[in-house]
């Protein structure tokens, strides 16, 4: 099915121009929103008879630390869009955090999630959770959920689904859905789409149950080793990349397509060799992440101080993965993910810190409209070029051609039915004449 099956639900046209509707929920200036959650205490911690000191004010968006070697200083605190407390459910976190994203992608505007934080606190439960019970389910299926969901339900528009998957590993990238997972990529800049990952592959998917083999089998090949503070430390930096065409139609029957992106992603948690205890290519690896989260540290400094002429997107391939995310056109929101216990308390505050300094970075969200690139585009022109076809030669292989297109299309089933009736009609004459 790779790039060459389609995902789309056939719609009649809306009375008002959604591309104009979609035109109302353009920001010109809208900042990274900004939440933490903090996890429960886990059984080594409390095993040991560690403490938690963080406290939660879910309902004031507060975060207090006391510091557990100075009792008579006042505990810091931070303020942030959202704040959860230990054991909430997953879907609230979705709720709070993800939402307002894909809408936005739906409409064509570009979106990003992404989670932050020190090793073992919580970031891939965040983003991918366990997928039994359900309830358990992070935000990357959730969103696959939502999306589909939309479609379904939506009358007026086509969509075309696509899926990709890469990890950074030691500042390598690797196509988790690729033959070879280990090759490494390049990133090339394109002078009107930007950014992108040479040789990825695309995988066009039309139901939640695609897309959840996708990012399971990508999961499968990511990075993964036990250190002395979680025993399946994420090794790399992951994104899971869904791309949308959107294709309506305006009063006139003129096609208007849009397309965004939805970057989901699972960041490596930054560590101290000190207390992860790695050595050998362990340690290798954490140096690796923690100068890449630098770098993205670096960058959001230098967008929030109003001072840098330059933002160092360059200095790594996270960073310039995420400049669109970061001081771009994309809708973004991070989920920093703390620790409760007491011996985390430097590594929590460095964390707070650090999101607090993303609240600060504008993004100016925009809607991506009519690309040249678009695939829909291509399959449309492809279908008609195959019709004319048809109505030049005689050979049953354009007829299956078109029919298994247009049952990638989405077409009805009567309509592919008839496409099918047509070439087995055809096939019977062929080989009644030989």
């Amino acid at each position: 099915r790779q790039a060459r099956a389609g995902a789309e639900a056939q719609r009649t046209p809306p009375t008002t121009s959604p591309v104009a509707m979609a035109s109302k929920r353009q920001h010109v200036n809208e900042s990274v929103r900004v939440a933490v959650r903090c996890r429960p205490l886990n059984t080594k911690e409390l095993d040991e008879g560690y403490e938690r000191i963080v406290e939660v004010d879910m309902n004031r968006g507060e975060i207090r630390v006391p510091n557990p070697n100075n009792p008579n200083e006042a505990p810091k605190s931070f303020h942030f869009d959202v704040v959860f407390e230990p054991g909430v459910p997953q879907q609230l976190v979705y709720d709070k955090t993800t939402v307002q994203i894909v809408e936005g992608c739906l409409e064509g505007i570009n979106g990003t999630i992404f989670a932050y934080g020190q090793t073992g606190t919580g970031k891939t439960f965040t983003m991918s959770g366990a997928p039994n019970p359900p309830e358990l389910r992070g935000i990357i299926p959730l969103s696959f959920q939502h999306i589909f969901n939309h479609i379904s339900a939506t009358k007026d528009m086509q969509f075309m689904v696509r899926a990709s998957f890469i990890e950074i590993y030691n500042e390598n990238i690797h196509d988790l859905l690729g033959e070879d997972p280990k090759k490494k990529l390049d990133l090339k800049r394109h002078p009107q789409t930007g950014i992108f990952v040479k040789d990825l592959s695309m995988w066009i998917v039309k139901d939640v149950s695609e897309i959840d083999d996708l990012m399971n089998k990508g999961n499968k090949n990511r990075a993964v080793a036990a250190t002395a503070m979680n025993p399946g430390s994420s090794r790399s930096h992951s994104i899971f990349t869904v791309t949308l065409e959107i294709n309506t139609k305006d009063v006139k029957g003129a096609d208007h397509i849009r397309t965004s992106k939805l970057n989901l992603v699972d960041l490596a948690g930054s560590e101290r060799a000190a207390k992860t205890g790695c050595v050998g290519d362990r340690f290798k690896e954490g140096c690796a992440i923690n100068l890449s989260l630098g770098a993205l540290g670096n960058v959001i400094g230098a967008l929030v101080d109003g001072k840098s002429k330059h933002i160092p997107y360059r200095n790594s391939k996270l960073t310039q993965l995420l400049e669109d995310s970061l001081g771009g056109t994309a809708q973004t929101a991070m989920i920093a993910n703390v620790g409760p216990a007491r011996y985390n308390y430097e590594e929590t505050i460095s964390t707070l810190r650090y999101a607090s300094r993303a609240k600060n970075i504008k993004n100016k969200p925009k809607i991506n409209e009519d690309p040249k690139d678009a695939l829909i585009r291509e399959f449309q022109l492809e279908i008609e070029q195959l019709k004319k076809e048809l109505a030049m030669y005689d050979g049953s292989a354009v007829y299956l051609e078109v029919a298994q297109m247009g049952k990638a299309m989405g077409l009805d089933s009567a309509t592919v039915e008839s496409f099918k009736m047509v070439s087995e009609e055809k096939i019977k004459r062929i080989e009644g004449r030989r």
